[in-house]
Formats: structure tokens, C-alpha cells, sequence
């Protein structure tokens, strides 16, 4: 029998609608029993935008990374040399890039000029050693310049197979031209004492694409430049470049300085400052929509090694150089003085050395340099002997110490070490030591300033029999002058936190 209450409410069955006291919707009554109410509507076209968003994301994340990953060439990271490191941790690690720019007039490039001034591998007209610190806190960018004279390695095409004698004195930018760029990795390894990590290597459309897909960047000039030879035009002062004219602002040779390759490295360094000053001030590196614009446009005209070819291996690399400060991004030009050869340029020493043992030791440059290279061979301690005769090579000792008889203690000195045909004379005071040398007596010369602990700046050819010491006021004692050794922040051109204006060659 049922009760009053349940014979007038009868049992609707499991789904009859109900009406619920104070409302105007029905709800089932397997809904009601599981406390199930519908969403609102606003609720359901939310959930589906969000669903539609959801997918677009995805499908244009995946799109965007296939997109970059086919973009992306690599080759190998050596050509046969030596390696004692092993692989490094890209996000933690201390990370040595060695950055390459090809002059290749192969493919895309054919309009910049024919095959026959440059194809294949091409030469490598931009190389910079970007090293970056464990901490994040220093990066130094040493340019090598491309008439730098060095010994290139012995070296295999990893690509072909073929086998390629070393080269002595051969110019820095044609070690990648037979055996690829890890011919160029090799050799810059034999230089420093150092092992890259990783290598990145643009050609010409690459920087004409990221100039414009970063909108322009900002560089100034002292004096009107027209440089038939790049193309570049630009009026006196500041200039926004983009495009063909970014490209042949990096290219020009003759509208900077004395129209030599380091003029046109410190254009390159300018022009790489003010391209970080404005990735950070906009915050692009942080702006996916932005940075995916720029990664396409490097990613097609860049070739990585094989551990840096992938997107999120590139992307740990921009992750890191994002946080840094433009102030502690250091410009260096590797210490270098004339060749014999007025056109092409040879290591200054022992600055070259000191300033890359001082990099060996740590990415922070305010820190000293190691008295003695801790990984230096003991061997090489003894030098071996010269190709010439000491005792029968004429010095002279030019007395400019202001202190009588003092030409008479360097020669002793020089006797001691095997230089027996000497004479001396007095001299006008100088402060500075100097070994001057006449012609076909430069390898003397540079011996003999390399004992008493002279950089190969006080060394200048003169029209003088054989080799003069002309002993300064920072030679008044002892048994070398007091040559105070340069700092080690003295090879920073400039910081990325610097505005520079560019000195023209008034003879371009």
C-alpha cells in the first residue's frame, strides 16, 4: 500500500523529467540521483573554443617544428683532429660555438656573385669563437680575421672521404674551402688550445633575411660611405639597415679604417651589439610569434652539427643567451700584427697566447691569467735552436736609458746568450725598449725581443745593419725591461651595451 506522501507523488520512473522547487528547467531523474546538472551554455561554447584552440595550438606547434627541423642542414663537428672532451651538457655546461659565414656563390647565393670566386664549402669571411659561461654571466666573441696567417691541420671531407695535406701558413678563411667546415673547426682547436662544442654557419641570405625579419638594425658611420665594391650607401651618423644593405655592411672591406679586414671586424662587432641591444630591449627572444618569424628566416640559410640539429637543441642555445646581460657580452679581436707580407696578418705574441690560456681557464676575463698554462707539455719548455748563428749576427745596443754605461750591461746580456758581435752607442732618451732590424734580419730581431720579454709590437723593421736594441727608461735595470703586461680586458673592443660609430677610410 502506499503511503499519502508516495500516492501523490507517484514514481516517475528512472526517466521522467523533474521539476525542481524555484526553478524553470526540467532535469532527469538519473540526473537529479547523481547530482548531474547540464552546464551552461556559455560553459559547453567555452569548452569548445578551448578544445579548437587546443588542437590549433598543436597542429600549428607541429607545423612550425617540422617546418624548422626540415629548414635546418647539418655536417660533421671535425675533419679528422684530436678530441679529448667528451659530449656537453648544452643547458649547464660551458659551451665554446665556433659562428662561420660562407662567401659560397653556390645556390641561393648565385646572386651575390659566379662560382668562380667562390663555390662549394666557400671560405669562411666571418669566424667567431662565441664562448659562453657556465653561469650565463660572460660571453666573449673572439673574431679570427680571414688574412690571419696559420698552420692548417691535416684534414678528411667528411662528406667525401678525401684526404687533405696540411698547409702551413695558409689564411685562416680557407681552411673550411677543401675539406669543410670541420677543417675550420680543427684549426681554430690546433690555435686556441680549446675544443668547440658546436659550430653555426650562415651564408648571405641568412643575414639579409634576419635583418629584416628583426625589422632593421641600428648602426652609425662617422662620415658618408658610397663602397662601390659592397654596395653599401649610407649618410653620416645614425642609419637603420636592413636587407641588402645589412649584408653589405658586414661585407664592405674598404669603407672602415684603413680599409683592411680589422676594420670591417669592428663594423661586424658593431653591428652584432646593436643587434643584441635590440633582441632584448624588445624582449623578442621572449615573443614566440616574433621569434618563430626569425628562427625560419636563420634556420633556412643556417647548417648546424649533427648534436645542434634539432629545434629544442636550438632553442636550449637562445634560452640561455636571452638572460644575459649586453654589458658582459665581450667583442675581442684576436692580438694579431703585420706579416711579412703587408696584405696578410700573423698572431701578435705572446698576446695571442696569454689571451687564450687566459680563455682555457674560464669565460671571465677580470680574472688573471694563469702564470703558466697548466696544460702546456713540459717538453716545450726548451726551445729549439735557431736557424742561424748567433755569434755572427750584428747588434747594436742604442743606450736611451738615461743612465751612463748602461749599453754596456745589455750587451753582456745579449753575450751571455750567444750574440758576440755587438757594439753600443748613446743614444736619445726613450721610454719604450725597441728592436728594430734591418732587411732579411727580422727572425733575429724577433728572438732577441722575445728574450728580454717584448711583445712583437716593439718589433719594426729600419734601415739599420742587422739588429738595434734600443734600450729605454724601462730598461734602466735589470735583466729585462719593465714591460707591463697588458690586461686581459685590454682585447675587449667593446661590450654589446655599447653604441659605436664606425671611422670611414677616407681613401675607400
Amino acid at each position: 500500500m502506499l503511503s499519502q506522501h508516495d500516492a501523490s507523488n507517484p514514481d516517475p520512473g528512472p526517466s521522467a523529467p523533474v521539476r525542481y522547487p524555484g526553478q524553470g528547467k526540467l532535469v532527469s531523474a538519473s540526473a537529479r540521483r547523481f547530482g548531474y546538472r547540464r552546464a551552461p551554455r556559455w560553459v559547453r561554447i567555452g569548452g569548445a573554443v578551448a578544445a579548437a584552440v587546443l588542437v590549433a595550438v598543436l597542429v600549428f606547434g607541429g607545423y612550425w617544428a617540422s617546418r624548422l627541423q626540415s629548414n635546418i642542414t647539418a655536417s660533421s663537428l671535425g675533419a679528422g683532429g684530436h678530441r679529448s672532451e667528451g659530449p656537453v651538457n648544452d643547458r649547464t655546461d660551458r659551451l665554446q660555438i665556433l659562428v662561420l659565414g660562407t662567401d659560397t656563390r653556390d645556390g641561393d647565393n648565385s646572386g651575390f656573385g659566379t662560382a668562380d670566386q667562390s663555390s662549394g664549402y666557400g671560405q669562411s669571411d666571418v669566424m667567431m669563437l662565441l664562448d659562453i659561461s657556465a653561469d650565463n654571466k660572460n660571453v666573449n666573441v673572439v673574431s679570427f680575421p680571414r688574412d690571419l696567417l696559420v698552420d692548417v691541420p691535416a684534414c678528411t671531407d667528411a662528406e667525401t672521404g678525401q684526404k687533405y695535406e696540411a698547409r702551413p701558413g695558409a689564411m685562416i678563411n680557407s681552411a673550411m674551402a677543401q675539406a669543410g667546415i670541420g677543417c675550420a673547426i680543427d684549426t681554430v682547436n690546433n690555435l686556441t688550445d680549446l675544443e668547440i662544442d658546436h659550430f653555426m654557419m650562415a651564408d648571405f641570405n641568412a643575414v639579409r633575411e634576419l635583418s629584416n625579419a628583426v625589422g632593421g638594425v641600428e648602426v652609425c658611420v662617422s662620415d658618408a660611405v658610397s663602397d662601390p665594391g659592397s654596395g653599401l650607401r649610407l649618410p653620416e651618423g645614425t642609419s637603420t639597415v636592413k636587407g641588402k644593405q645589412a649584408l653589405a655592411f658586414l661585407r664592405t672591406r674598404h669603407a672602415f679604417a684603413d680599409g683592411g679586414d680589422l676594420g670591417r671586424i669592428k663594423a661586424q662587432q658593431a653591428f652584432l651589439g646593436s643587434l643584441t641591444r635590440k633582441l632584448k630591449t624588445e624582449g623578442t627572444l621572449g615573443k614566440p610569434q616574433r621569434m618563430l618569424g626569425i628562427a625560419d628566416a636563420v634556420t633556412k640559410n643556417l647548417t648546424v652539427d649533427e648534436e645542434l640539429a634539432s629545434v629544442p637543441a636550438l632553442l636550449t642555445i637562445v634560452g640561455r643567451l636571452k638572460t644575459i646581460d649586453p654589458g658582459r657580452v665581450n667583442f675581442i679581436t684576436a692580438p694579431t700584427v703585420p706579416a711579412a707580407d703587408p696584405n696578410r696578418l700573423d698572431f701578435d705574441e705572446p698576446a695571442a697566447t696569454n689571451l687564450f690560456a687566459a680563455l682555457r681557464k674560464s669565460a671571465d676575463l677580470t680574472e688573471p691569467a694563469p702564470d703558466k698554462d697548466p696544460t702546456a707539455d713540459e717538453s716545450t719548455d726548451t726551445q729549439p735552436e735557431p736557424a742561424y748563428d748567433k755569434a755572427l749576427q750584428p747588434v747594436t745596443v742604442a743606450n736611451g736609458t738615461a743612465v751612463p754605461g748602461r749599453a754596456e750591461d745589455v750587451q753582456n746580456i745579449l753575450t751571455g746568450d750567444g750574440y758576440t758581435n755587438i757594439s753600443g752607442f748613446q743614444a736619445q732618451v726613450t721610454e719604450q725598449t725597441m728592436v728594430y732590424h734591418g732587411t732579411g734580419f727580422n727572425d733575429v730581431a724577433a728572438d732577441i725581443a722575445a728574450m728580454f720579454g717584448l711583445p712583437a709590437t716593439r718589433v719594426q723593421p729600419a734601415g739599420v745593419p742587422g739588429v738595434q736594441v734600443h734600450a729605454g727608461t724601462d730598461f734602466a735595470f735589470g735583466t729585462k725591461p719593465a714591460v707591463e703586461p697588458p690586461s686581459l680586458t685590454d682585447h675587449v673592443s667593446q661590450t654589446a651595451e655599447q653604441q659605436t660609430c664606425q671611422e670611414t677610410n677616407p681613401f675607400g
